[in-house]
């Protein structure tokens, strides 16, 4: 399963505009990513009420990822990698 981890450090966290922005990039990316922190369960990282509702605060650490039977077909997990480390990027200079 591709994964990566990343900090939160937008100022807020992940809350309206971070989150928006954030949600907005991994639906663009076709994948369908999870966003999880703390060894609890990932939630679907497409949608801004979960990805709000979890709290994703400044300064945690989360982890990106996507099952491999999950990589839509015609993509490769390398490219799905790049993809996952994109949005580290993105959580990382907000």
């Amino acid at each position: 399963m591709p994964a990566r981890k990343a900090v939160v450090r937008a100022s807020i966290g992940l809350h309206a505009r971070p989150a928006a922005g954030f949600v907005r990039a991994v639906t663009q990316s076709g994948l369908p990513v999870t966003i999880s922190r703390d060894g609890r369960p990932g939630v679907d990282a497409r949608s801004l009420l979960e990805v709000m509702t979890e709290d994703f605060r400044c300064g945690c650490e989360v982890e990106l990822a996507v099952r491999t039977d999950a990589v839509p077909a015609g993509l490769s997990p390398a490219a799905a990698e790049r993809v996952l480390a994109e949005l580290c990027l993105l959580l990382e200079s907000q």
